[in-house]
Order: structure tokens, then C-alpha cells, then sequence
């Protein structure tokens, strides 16, 4: 798809994907830009949309590590604190085959089309993640719970081959909420941490909110300010921007993103 974009922002980045899902088991599909799994129970075909200005890039060495540089990194330091409450039109926005993504009362939201998920990364490097704490409040407007969740992503970047790369934490807000941790490498989506029954997760259209803490190559993940779990950054991820995730039907609204450095 091509979405609006002003002219300010040209050089913002911004992908959709989506596939259709046989929520079966773990596998691969493959079309021309891109390849990903939509979920841990199941089998996706994707298309990756990418901006051509884009060149927030990941640079792998080689199938197994990758070092994840960015092409455009900034001589100037990035702030210590950045926040953005979506009252503002950054990021891309637009009707696809594969969902709808749109700001409305101060809040930017994303819906996918049935056993489908989009991604939406940061449209510029001000949302570096690097070393920080990144938060974002999520909630789903109906109530429903999409069946790949939804959820805040870190360290999100193409590779050089354009491939999604990134990790993510996804909340499925049930009446038994749970949680999962995914990671995007070469394009294909793996869980890291199986979904995990969580009561720090608010059920149903309740807003939580999910935070990222990265320190190194650790990455910690937490709701509602209460830890859940940790793991390594295995890929090697050091660079890359903040991105938002969901699947399914459901209206899911983001609002409020902060990343302190």
C-alpha cells in the first residue's frame, strides 16, 4: 500500500504486514520481500510494504548473529526522555488488504484483517531504543482479544535482505490474561516465551500498560509496573526503533509511548 505521508516526514518508516494464518504449527512462508510467522501456534505467508527511504538497517555477518547497525545513525545524542502521546500524526497510517491503521481522539490505532497481524514501526530514529526503557499504554477498544495478540516492540529494524527484526511483548488480555515474547530474525517470528498466565495484565478493554527495559544485551519486560520475565538478546539487536504489533479484528489503541536513555 502506499499511505499519505506529509512531506515532512518523508523519510518516516512503516511497514504492514500480514499473512494468513493456519494457527496449526510453527512454519515458514514465503513471498517475495519478506518472510514471518504470525504466531507460536501457527503458519503465515507475509508481505512486507517498506518505505524505499527507509535505512534504519540491520547489517547481518551471517545467518546465526547479526550486529544490527543502522545505516543513518545521528552524530547528535539523542534525549534522555522522549514521549509521544499520538496527539500528533507521525506515524504511517492508511487502509491495506491486511488491516487499518489511524489516529482518533489522541490515540493511534490498528486493526488487522481476520487470522491476519500488522507491524508498525517508529517513524524515526528519536525512537531509538537502545539502552532504555520503553513504555506504551495498549488497550483493546471492545474488549476483545485478538488471537495473536497485541503488543510493544523493541530493536525494530530491516536487515539488509528487508527482513523484519525485531523483539516484541504481546498481551492477550482474557479472562485468564497471558503474555508472550517474540522475536523477529530474518524475517521469521519465533516466541521466545510461550504465553504465561500473568494477573498483572487487566482483562478485557482495561488499558495496560507494557514497558521494555534494556540494559546491554538484557531485556526485561513488565505490566502494570510488575516484572514478568528477562531474557538475552541472542540476536544481537543493540540498535533499532520502537514498534507496535496486533492481529485480528479488534480496534486496538495505543497511546502515551515514552522512552527514557
Amino acid at each position: 500500500m502506499r499511505p499519505p505521508v506529509p512531506a515532512k516526514k518523508s523519510n518516516a518508516v512503516w511497514w504492514i504486514l500480514g499473512g494468513i494464518a493456519a494457527f496449526a504449527i510453527i512454519g515458514i512462508g514465503l513471498l517475495v520481500m519478506v518472510i514471518a510467522i504470525a504466531s507460536m501456534s501457527g503458519n503465515t505467508n507475509t508481505r512486507n510494504v517498506a518505505n524505499v527511504n527507509n535505512r534504519n538497517q540491520n547489517q547481518n555477518t551471517n545467518v546465526t548473529a547479526n550486529t544490527n547497525v543502522a545505516e543513518n545513525v545521528n552524530s547528535a545524542p539523542l534525549p534522555a526522555q522522549f514521549t509521544d502521546d499520538f496527539s500528533q500524526p507521525k506515524w504511517g497510517v492508511g487502509d491495506s488488504k491486511f488491516g487499518r491503521i489511524w489516529y482518533a481522539d489522541d490515540e493511534y490505532h490498528m486493526s488487522s484483517k481476520e487470522r491476519t497481524y500488522i507491524v508498525m514501526y517508529a517513524p524515526s530514529d528519536e525512537y531509538s531504543t537502545e539502552n532504555a526503557t520503553v513504555k506504551v499504554t495498549a488497550r483493546s477498544v471492545d474488549g476483545s482479544v485478538p488471537s495473536s495478540g497485541f503488543g510493544l516492540m523493541v530493536h525494530c529494524a530491516q536487515s539488509k535482505a528487508k527482513q523484519l527484526e525485531d523483539y516484541a511483548l504481546l498481551i492477550y488480555p482474557s479472562d485468564t490474561p497471558q503474555y508472550e515474547v517474540i522475536m523477529h530474525k530474518d524475517g521469521n517470528q519465533t516466541s521466545l516465551v510461550t504465553k504465561t498466565n500473568s494477573s498483572a495484565i487487566r482483562s478485557g478493554s482495561n488499558p495496560n500498560q507494557l514497558e521494555i527495559r534494556i540494559k546491554g544485551t538484557e531485556i526485561a519486560f513488565y505490566i502494570n509496573g510488575q516484572f514478568l520475565n528477562r531474557i538475552t538478546d541472542t540476536g544481537n539487536y543493540r540498535r533499532g526503533r520502537a514498534g507496535l504489533y496486533t492481529s485480528d479484528l479488534a480496534d486496538v489503541a495505543f497511546d502515551d509511548l515514552e522512552i527514557e536513555r
